[in-house]
């Protein structure tokens, strides 16, 4: 494959934005393209013209495409990664390369998404969906702006999901393992899943939705050893409430769909706190908070 597009998806982690870029120009494969999607952010042509990336790479290229916000402020995750896959497309992309702007790419993350996209056995109108490991990285210490080898070294892999050695392709049978943080894409196979649904609004089950939508398809989910992205640190909040109204939407619109619910461990603990209710005469859950949510 000579032409990979690695997706990414912004509003905000300007610093993130750029560790990434030096990380893909660092890499042992660069990709041919990057596009960024800015939703709502106009700053992030000035992180990205003068990006190391573009310093590094002069022959590759990094474009964006603006995406406006809608005035209730929930992100569109599902429309920006679908945005940033149909430019990809138009420029002739072969491999699409889904990384979330808070993931820094290992220095063979490129190479063995190829190598993956090459190897996995398919059936005709069998989409595959490849995922590398994630692995998180502890803050940054003693006022540093960037990680070194050192703190790559005590990234913890996520517990709940697969961790191939390097070389080794593992097919999955869950589904539900899917994770939109690192993943690659085929544009024949993003085309029989159909992209992200774009009634998903804000953040929480566009993803999981996705991955179901693959399954209907006759698809199949492969964990790619040596693909691995390292998450950098943020903070986050546990139960995530600031995301409390687009979880319980997005929630009851999978249900309504599959009729199960996801992210059921948010819910309950938004319940937990007082925040949402589950009706099961209407199969629904509610929000019961009016106060603003942090």
């Amino acid at each position: 494959m000579t032409h990979t597009a690695v997706i990414t998806i912004v509003a905000g982690r300007h610093r993130h934005l750029s560790a990434q870029q030096l990380a893909l120009a660092a890499g042992q494969l660069r990709p041919d393209l990057i596009v960024v999607v800015a939703m709502g952010d106009p700053g992030v042509r000035s992180v990205v013209d003068v990006g190391p990336f573009v310093e590094r790479a002069s022959a590759n290229r990094v474009m964006i495409e603006a995406l406006a916000v809608p005035d209730q402020g929930q992100l569109p995750l599902a429309r920006a990664r679908n945005v940033g896959a149909a430019r990809a497309m138009r420029e002739g992309a072969e491999l699409l390369v889904f990384l979330d702007v808070d993931c820094l790419p290992s220095a063979t993350l490129m190479s063995r998404y190829e190598e993956a996209a090459r190897r996995v056995t398919r059936r005709k109108d069998e989409p595959q969906l490849l995922c590398g490991p994630v692995a998180y990285l502890p803050p940054l210490r003693g006022g540093r702006t960037s990680y070194d080898a050192a703190s790559l070294a005590e990234a913890v892999p996520h517990r709940a999901r697969p961790t191939p050695t390097d070389g080794v392709i593992e097919p999955a049978e869950d589904m539900r393992l899917f994770w939109s943080l690192s993943f690659a894409v085929t544009p024949e196979d993003w085309k029989r899943c159909g992209g992200f649904d774009e009634g998903y609004t804000g953040y929480g089950g566009e993803d999981t939705d996705f991955a179901q939508r693959a399954g209907v398809a006759g698809g199949r989910l492969s964990w790619v050893g040596g693909a691995t992205a390292f998450h950098q640190w943020h903070p986050v909040s546990d139960p995530p409430i600031e995301h409390l109204y687009d979880i319980v939407r997005n929630a009851n619109r999978f249900h309504s769909r599959w009729g199960r619910f996801p992210m059921e461990g948010w819910l309950e603990a938004f319940e937990a706190e007082g925040l949402a209710h589950y009706d099961p005469k209407k199969r629904k859950w509610t929000c019961l908070s009016s106060r603003p949510v942090r």
